[in-house]
């Protein structure tokens, strides 16, 4: 009996795609992703098509109800302020752990972001952005830490496509890391916490 092979290399080029579109803002949220116009969009078979939509709804960028078809989730103001209630506390934990200490997987985020060409799509800052936070985070050593902080990771995705107008300076962006890093290294705890609520207020504007 012959087994299909399931076609990894359509797939990924799909999921990258539209993973792109999305983090960059070129699909509003609300937008619909039909399945067949996407598989004559991009010239694919729609199995291929709908494991694309699948695992872009299992990282909580796009969402699918019953008989709908996926599309890309509203993250409104006030979601984006409950979002930050949640995440204050979860990060003040992080400063206060880490204090005085130098998270080598942070820096090497930092590199990969100050290594992307200008022209990068933001998809990429935004891997780069919150693979540095999360390995923050994991620095700590607390698995229901990190867990409660993964929960949070596709709003917060999504809550990064706002920040590529606040950022068209991708030195700016890098420099404010660096200096969140040299601080959270710097000590003392209280002074960590307060590099971090100061960093989380600038760039999502909650201050």
């Amino acid at each position: 009996m012959s087994i299909p092979l399931r076609p990894v290399s359509a797939v990924t080029a799909l999921t990258d795609a539209l993973r792109d579109r999305v983090l960059s803002g070129e699909l509003a949220p609300g937008t619909a992703l039909p399945e067949q116009e996407l598989a004559l969009s991009y010239g694919v078979a729609r199995p291929t098509v709908r494991e694309a939509l699948a695992a872009l709804v299992h990282e909580g960028l796009l969402r699918r109800e019953r008989n709908r078809s996926a599309y890309v989730p509203e993250v409104s103001p006030a979601d984006l302020a409950d979002l930050m209630f949640v995440r204050r506390p979860l990060e003040d934990l992080m400063a206060t752990a880490l204090a005085g200490h130098r998270v080598a997987a942070a820096d090497e985020a930092l590199t990969r972001l100050a290594a992307l060409p200008g022209d990068s799509p933001w998809s990429q800052v935004v891997a780069e952005h919150m693979a540095l936070h999360q390995a923050l985070v994991v620095a700590v050593g607390s698995p229901r830490l990190e867990r409660l902080y993964t929960s949070l990771a596709a709003e917060t995705r999504l809550g990064l496509v706002r920040l590529r107008n606040v950022y068209e300076d991708r030195d700016v962006l890098v420099a404010e890391h660096r200096d969140l890093l040299d601080a959270i290294e710097t000590g003392p705890p209280d002074a960590a916490r307060v590099a971090v609520m100061s960093h989380l207020d600038h760039s999502w504007g909650t201050s």
